[in-house]
């Protein structure tokens, strides 16, 4: 490394402890907080990131240096004329020896000067994308100042210094993470935006909130399974928040049916989303490539169909009024129980399935077969692996588990109403995409999609914390999918796929 770079990388370390230190120092002050606190935090803190920096940097940057180094040489010593250009440089210095003694001096300053102008140069570059999100998470704290009123304090001001930190360590250390590059990141936003939330949003790390987020994330968390499944293959469905509102009506249209049993109601319910699913994966299958069109006029026609069927005889179009088993409202409420412990049962049902499907995935034949299907269908065709029944298959999975997620609702609202799919139409995207699942097929999988759940919600309940509007969420979830997509940046080409 050269001089100029160290002194750069020692002063930015030193800057950056100041900035949080001092942001910490600012934070005590207006929380008052014992001075003798805030003295010893502060002085704490400086030695730390100094300590970190050093050791975590500049120690690395060394290391890239020596391997740089030790590479170029072994390049110059396999390469064939090597020999002939050392003979060459050799007489140059002799020749230029006077020459360099005469303007020395000058040349030395001129050459530092250059040096450290380009290192700069370079080292901007490098960081472009950390630079850009920095100027990027400024503007939308600029714009929540602007919209939301009592925003900026110096606490939301600390807060958002290390979700910055955070991010920016995240994109700084992405292009060395091999394996598992979607689960670190999720897995660093998500905490980010705990610590965030944490201090801005008075109760956010109460067990109630805590209960609240987990049974909105069970919620979609079961609606994206399905999608993970399609995308895995690489396909999509649209039928998914139809399927959902559908289901929530009928459901409640088939309780109010006297003599009919409530668990047979459900039954009807959850098979009639497994044929609708089987049929939009037959015909998508049958019409290769125009899987989101045939999945979305499905969609359409399932839920007009169900509004139709249940509005008969009565002047509630889209809205089913009946009585909801107390059990399906134990279910899915946030009151319900589990055992006797204050545990909503729909978190447990969501956890068990998360954990069963990750380890068949893995470990059965059926997923294994999913992920070659999904990567390459040449070579699985080759392999004797049926598309159409897998195709057919996910499909039917997907129609069966947004039925079932419809009934849950249906115990958590009391009433069916079908737009309550609505919301599922893209967040079941957004969270396979924030997960880290390539909507080209064959790599990814529920796992990381339970990461893009939980980053949504954790998401969702800090911007309603902070008193941001529906318009302002859809805003920020945009600028959140954005980038990460753009991090991943690991999916395989569309032509390594045919």
């Amino acid at each position: 490394m050269t001089r100029s770079a160290h002194l750069f990388y020692k002063w930015l370390g030193f800057v950056i402890a100041v900035l949080i230190a001092g942001a910490g120092t600012i934070l005590g002050v207006v929380e008052e907080a014992p001075l003798q606190h805030v003295i010893f935090f502060t002085a704490a803190t400086v030695a730390l990131v100094l300590w970190g920096w050093h050791h975590f940097s500049i120690r690395w940057v060394y290391k890239q240096d020596e391997i740089g180094l030790e590479s170029a040489q072994r390049q110059d010593a396999e390469s064939p004329a090597a020999d002939r250009t050392a003979i060459g440089q050799a007489g140059g210095r002799a020749e230029g020896q006077v020459d360099r003694q005469d303007g020395g001096q000058d040349g030395g300053q001129d050459g530092e000067a250059n040096e450290s102008g380009g290192f700069v140069r370079n080292l901007l570059y490098r960081l472009r994308a950390i630079l850009i999100g920095i100027a990027l998470l400024a503007i939308l704290f600029l714009i929540l100042t602007a919209t939301v009123d009592g925003f900026f304090t110096a606490r939301n001001v600390f807060a958002s210094i290390i979700l910055v930190i955070l991010l920016a360590l995240a994109v700084a250390l992405n292009r060395y993470v091999t394996t598992n590059k979607s689960a670190y990141i999720g897995v660093t936003v998500l905490v980010g935006l705990f610590i965030v939330g944490s201090l801005i949003v008075d109760g956010f790390f109460s067990a109630i909130n805590f209960k609240s987020m987990l049974v909105f994330a069970a919620f979609l968390g079961l609606a994206c399974l399905g999608q993970t499944l399609v995308v895995l293959l690489g396909g999509l469905d649209l039928s998914i928040p139809f399927i959902i509102g559908s289901a929530n009506i009928a459901l409640a249209y088939l309780f109010g049916i006297e003599g009919l049993p409530n668990w047979l109601a459900v039954l009807i319910i959850l098979g009639l989303g497994a044929c609708i699913g089987a049929v939009t994966g037959f015909l998508s299958f049958r019409l290769q490539g125009q899987a989101l069109i045939v999945s979305l006029g499905v969609g359409f026609a399932v839920a007009g169909g169900t509004q139709i069927v249940t509005s008969i005889g009565t002047r509630y179009a889209g809205n089913v009024h009946g009585a909801v088993p107390g059990w399906l409202t134990n279910i899915a409420a946030m009151n319900g129980e589990t055992f006797g412990l204050k545990v909503p049962p729909v978190i447990l049902i969501w956890i068990v399935v998360a954990v069963l499907l990750i380890i068949a995935m893995r470990n059965t034949v059926y997923g294994r077969n999913l992920y070659a299907l999904g990567g390459s269908r040449t070579a699985a065709r080759r392999l004797s692996i049926s598309e159409r029944k897998y195709w057919v298959g996910v499909y039917t999975i997907s129609g069966f588990i947004a039925a079932m997620t419809g009934s849950l609702l249906l115990g958590w609202s009391g009433s069916g109403f079908i737009g309550v799919g609505n919301p599922y139409l893209f967040t079941t995207l957004a969270a396979v995409v924030i997960g880290g699942t390539s909507l080209l097929g064959g790599w990814g999988g529920y796992g990381f999609t339970v990461i893009g759940v939980l980053v949504l919600q954790v998401l969702t309940s800090f911007l309603v914390g902070i008193g941001l509007n529906y318009e302002g969420q859809q805003f920020v979830f945009g600028l959140l999918i954005i980038p990460l997509v753009a991090l991943y940046a690991r999916s395989p080409h569309i032509r390594n796929q045919i």
